[in-house]
């Protein structure tokens, strides 16, 4: 180990901040952030630098750095572009035995400032030592996308009550285990959901009642269209809190792969020809068995599970049976299809309004016409697609009317097919067009044989070229 990591109180502390540029700025708003007195010393400032000075944020010297600006200093930055002058700011803190930092040079440092992810009070820093900044700033990026803000929170709410936590819990043992529980726990769910006050009484409560007994919890978790790269940060999180994984059939293996190595995976997904009311009904008792039985059960749905994905209907099963819930949205299908196929849903000239729609109800009343400049999303619709075109013909749709269907969205092995209402099922049937597969009809469809950019597009009629150009133009 090359440095020692530390962490310095430094509010209310002389900081010296030699330097008056952006560079410095950035530094100037780290340092005020911890509660230090700044004092900036430069022959010039920044306008921002200047601005701090005149709402008395930073103590501002336009003057050439003197030793004697060293004076009651605790901490020292050298930020200016004249190395000369970082080398005498250096040697002038050495000989007075105070640390400082010369930024971009760690060879003249003999403190180095970290890569910060502020979760206050919980803060992380990860240093190269100057060896390779980059690299820490990478490993900041994926650690911001982990530690979510509300254990930032739970931390602040921990060191509210530590006296009375360590007055209930005496024995280290214990008391560990309760912390965990607050990590894990409906204290931490609470603030999640943006509920401090519920927290706290939660918090209160266990404390009163001792050993607290393990309640399990679900959550409703929208897996995205297939690709693990358009899954949420929360739903990551999720799964890897999770000791259950209830997950559809159409959920990909490589979203499954970045669950809890040791997490228990049940297929629950329906299958076409199966009673799928009684698939439900074990859906919904899976979920309230493992719950109950103090797990962490992920419920994981392909796309959003608001979005066609009855997903209501398990929340109200679950709220029956007094069963904590948290609800994770997911990228649905329709946009993600649009998108990777280069279709935009909404364009102006070509479509004003968007329709989600399903294929799966047969009963759906018809509509006394289909708006011509409008973009209809059906979901689940291959393999009614003959029917479901024809219906929009006789409700007005010219046979020409441009359509798409993208089979496997956001996937390696995605297919965008090209059509017109009139020849779609034909052509679906003579490509081999499968489920899971997205049906788009509208004008917008024409762009996406010119904005294409992700995997395979079919386009077996004549391609429009025209018309998509003139509502590009449009």
């Amino acid at each position: 180990m090359e440095h020692f990591p530390l962490f310095l109180h430094l509010r209310a502390r002389k900081v010296l901040v030699v330097g008056a540029g952006l560079i410095a700025e950035r530094k100037i708003a780290l340092l005020l952030a911890a509660g230090a007195e700044v004092c900036v010393v430069a022959r010039a400032a920044h306008s921002r630098v200047q601005e701090r000075a005149t709402t008395g944020q930073v103590r501002l010297q336009l003057q050439d750095f003197t030793p004697e600006c060293l004076q009651g200093a605790w901490l020292v930055i050298a930020a200016t572009n004249d190395s000369r002058l970082n080398e005498a700011v250096a040697q002038a803190a050495s000989r007075r035995q105070l640390w400082c930092n010369v930024v971009d040079d760690a060879a003249r440092s003999s403190a180095q400032v970290p890569a910060i992810v502020d979760r206050a009070p919980l803060t992380i820093a990860i240093s190269s030592g100057g060896a390779a900044p980059v690299i820490a700033r990478r490993l900041r990026e994926r650690i911001e996308a982990l530690v979510e803000p509300s254990v930032g929170w739970l931390t602040a709410l921990a060191r509210r009550q530590r006296t009375a936590i360590r007055k209930a819990r005496p024995d280290l043992i214990a008391r560990r285990r309760f912390y965990h529980w607050l990590l894990d726990g409906p204290v931490h769910d609470a603030l999640r959901a943006a509920q401090p006050d519920q927290a706290d009484a939660l918090l209160q409560l266990a404390l009163a009642e001792g050993e607290k007994p393990t309640h399990g919890k679900v959550l409703l978790v929208g897996a995205g269209p297939g690709d693990p790269g358009l899954l949420t940060l929360r739903g990551l999180r999720a799964l890897n809190e999770a000791d259950v994984i209830l997950h559809d059939r159409l959920v990909s293996a490589e979203v499954l792969q970045l669950a809890r190595r040791d997490a228990l995976l049940i297929s629950v997904g329906k299958t076409p020809g199966e009673d799928h009311e009684a698939t439900q009904r074990r859906i919904h008792a899976l979920m309230v068995q493992h719950a109950r039985q103090g797990r962490t059960v992920v419920r994981l749905k392909g796309g959003d599970p608001f979005v066609f994905g009855r997903g209501a209907e398990e929340l109200l099963a679950l709220k029956q049976h007094g069963i904590a819930y948290e609800v994770v949205p997911g990228i649905t299908a329709a946009l993600a299809c649009g998108a990777y196929a280069g279709i935009p849903l909404t364009h102006r000239g070509a479509a004003d309004s968007l329709t989600l729609a399903t294929a799966q109800r047969q009963d759906q009343a018809e509509r006394e016409g289909a708006p011509h400049q409008q973009t209809q999303v059906v979901y689940m619709g291959v393999e009614r697609l003959a029917s479901h075109s024809a219906q929009l013909m006789a409700q007005g749709l010219a046979p020409d009317t441009p359509c798409a269907l993208v089979e496997n969205g956001s996937r390696p092995t995605q297919r965008t097919l090209h059509a017109t209402l009139a020849n779609v099922a034909q052509q679906a049937r003579h490509h081999r067009i499968a489920a899971p597969a997205l049906f788009i009809v509208g004008e917008v469809t024409r762009l996406g044989q010119q904005l294409a950019w992700f995997g395979e597009t079919i386009t077996p009629v004549t391609a429009h070229t025209e018309q998509a150009e003139a509502v590009l133009a449009a």
